[in-house]
């Protein structure tokens, strides 16, 4: 038996093409496993708890699960029009989740692995709250650049343990922080280093997860397991402490597989207790770290099996853009591509197909209509119709005898390639392999000329045309996991039941094949359609259509506080350590001053020495990686990338801007 779960979906926004690349592939992987006789239990569901969906919920004035309830129903929704089928999917706030992770968190207490200590956190007067996560922001301890409670986002990445921040503010009214002790829990993860080196030693997935897990593995701390939080699950005996949601939210595959054992008429314990089955995680690559170091350790602690296997994904792009919500590079699931009309089963196979599941797909309009148009309609749709028209039109039944061998030889070829693909999560591998024998079908058919042979030797165009349906349910029975919408379709004109099909059966020669009038199996992607849809994408990179965000008014003198200044950049040398910060000294009239500034990959030092700047000169001081800056050099952002502000002709440094 095999258990495949996926990364939990956070029930704070709507669907983006980023997250199918996680759950198409892992659909895919399922429905080719039962094809070749596997017992699967596949599970998901949406992560409910954490800090963002608090804050979310009060911004918008609703109730935590008033938020939960809207984005759980949307990814149902967006699941079952992408022909994505769990056996459950569940939420991480139901009451069976709640006891699981209060059952595990209380066997981990019981084995000495959870102890109490005494932190300092981040505490808002104005507010009176300790602020957890993203309800503070602050400075970096080890790079210096502005980050969020529970992460460097701006600077070097790193996981931010409670209480590390420095110069806390609060987010929800913006005043200065500052820091009470409190008595927080940790999970001792330092004492589970041998144990993770061994098991990540073995484990199987992707390179991409297990190579980063193994640096990480070298480098373990401790790890703060509690929240001040009045949403999530509650910390045994702390009434205002919650468990962190990277704790809760993995016990979700747990929970959700006792669901689905009850209703598939399966043991859970046989899974996670006895280990008797293969436990598979599809995640993407920014949590690797949570799947690989803190969950294997939690259930090493608490006596549950471990994940055979972690395979994740590469990142998403758009249009050749780094993936960003805030900057309009995404394409939103419902409303950019399920509402253009477009079939969910391009889509899956667009994900599957562009590349490597390890690598970074790129999401673009144009490349999506020329795959669709060119390999989906033209090589396998083409092959199919024709092959099932011209049979129901001349034949309405054929007799199987007498099937090309070579033909057999092919489909066992390609079922030997999905199947060697799979053991590789190679999913483009194994959608390569179809495409290529529905390549074959079409010289095949082409070269056998059953149009011509029909009116000279009826018996050889039944050979012929009986090659070409075998061919033909071969490729419907591959493609059905990539794209079971049209396969099913197409699966009526042959009489073929996908449910329970196998993928043996591809070779399977019945006596007789009954056909029905096929349908067009795929409908060409209009030029105007994707015109539409790259318009929209522009309009939305440039922000035409939404509401910039407004700041608060200030007045004139308020201003006047500002020393913006024109400098000139006499030395520019990139920070040792830092893709994104650059050292520079400018010329600011009456001193040269040090500015670190994030454009390292933007500009080269070569670029940048001689350059008049604008720069704001009465900031406070800060440190990046370690540097000192004294000042701000002004740049405008165009996409993702900075273009500074210049003066449009010559001045001396030093020259006021007003």
């Amino acid at each position: 038996m095999k258990l495949v779960t996926c990364g939990l979906p956070y029930a704070n926004g709507k669907a983006h093409v980023g997250h199918l690349r996680t759950y198409v592939p892992a659909d895919v992987y399922v429905r080719y496993l039962r094809m070749a006789g596997e017992e699967v239990v596949f599970v998901c569901g949406s992560d409910c708890h954490g800090t963002p969906i608090v804050v979310n919920a009060e911004q918008q004035g609703l109730s935590p699960k008033e938020l939960v309830d809207i984005y759980h129903e949307h990814f149902i929704k967006i699941f079952d029009a992408l022909n994505i089928k769990f056996d459950f999917y569940g939420r991480t706030d139901s009451d069976y989740h709640h006891h699981r992770t209060t059952e595990i968190v209380k066997r981990l207490i019981e084995k000495g692995y959870v102890y109490p200590k005494e932190i300092q956190l981040a505490y808002c007067p104005k507010c009176q709250r300790f602020l957890p996560d993203r309800y503070v922001e602050g400075i970096c301890p080890y790079c210096g650049a502005l980050a969020r409670g529970d992460e460097c986002d701006q600077g070097c990445g790193r996981h931010l343990e409670p209480g590390e921040i420095k110069e806390p503010r609060c987010k929800i009214c913006g005043s200065k922080a500052e820091f009470r002790s409190q008595r927080h829990y940790f999970f001792k993860l330092t004492e589970f280093q041998d144990f993770l080196e061994d098991y990540l030693s073995k484990l199987k997935g992707t390179e991409n997860a297990l190579n980063y897990a193994r640096n990480w593995v070298k480098n373990l701390r401790d790890w703060c397991i509690t929240r001040n939080l009045e949403w999530g699950v509650r910390f045994p005996g702390e009434p205002n402490l919650v468990v962190y949601v990277w704790v809760d939210a993995p016990i979700g595959y747990i929970s959700f597989t006792e669901r689905a054992c009850e209703e598939k008429g399966c043991d859970w314990r046989k899974i996670w207790i006895d280990g008797d089955a293969e436990i598979i995680h599809f995640i993407g690559l920014d949590i690797v770290y949570h799947h690989c170091i803190f969950w294997p350790a939690m259930l090493k602690g608490a006596d549950y099996a471990l994940p055979s296997a972690v395979v994740a994904s590469g990142m998403v792009k758009v249009e050749g853009k780094t993936f960003s919500k805030s900057r309009g590079y995404v394409v939103w699931v419902e409303e950019d591509y399920l509402k253009s009309g477009l079939s969910p089963d391009y889509l899956r196979y667009y994900i599957v197909n562009y590349t490597s599941h390890q690598k970074d797909l790129n999401f673009s309009w144009e490349v999506f209509r020329e795959k669709v148009n060119n390999e989906v309609i033209a090589t396998l749709g083409n092959f199919l119709y024709r092959v099932l028209l011209f049979a129901w039109k001349n034949f309405g039944e054929v007799r199987m005898e007498g099937v090309d061998e070579e033909v057999l030889e092919k489909i066992r070829e390609t079922e030997q390639k999905i199947l060697s693909a799979l053991e590789e999560w190679e999913f483009k591998a194994a959608s390569d392999a179809f495409m290529e024998l529905a390549t074959y079908g079409n010289v095949y058919f082409q070269n056998a000329k059953p149009w011509e042979l029909i009116k000279t030797d009826k018996e050889a165009a039944r050979r012929a045309v009986a090659s070409c349906l075998q061919l033909a349910k071969a490729l419907i029975i591959f493609a059905y996991p990539v794209m079971p919408e049209s396969m099913e379709r197409m699966a009526k004109a042959i009489g073929l039941d996908l449910e329970n099909v196998r993928l043996s059966d591809a070779y399977k020669v019945d006596e007789v094949m009954k056909l029905s009038k096929p349908e067009v199996p795929f409908a060409k992607v209009e030029d105007e359609v994707i015109e539409k849809l790259q318009k929209v994408m522009e309009k939305r990179f440039r922000g035409e259509g939404e509401k910039m965000e407004q700041k608060e008014e200030i007045s004139i003198e308020d201003f006047q506080k500002l020393d913006i200044r024109i400098g000139r950049v006499l030395k520019a040398e990139k920070v040792k350590k830092s893709k994104k910060l650059i050292k520079l000294i400018i010329d600011i009239g009456d001193e040269q001053r040090q500015i670190v500034s994030g454009i390292a990959e933007d500009y080269t030092p070569e670029e940048l020495e001689g350059k008049l700047v604008v720069v704001l000169a009465n900031l406070k001081p800060a440190k990046f990686m370690g540097v000192e800056s004294r000042g701000m050099i002004l740049a405008a952002e165009k996409d993702g990338k900075a273009i500074l502000l210049t003066p449009e002709k010559e001045v001396e440094p030093g020259t006021r801007v007003c």
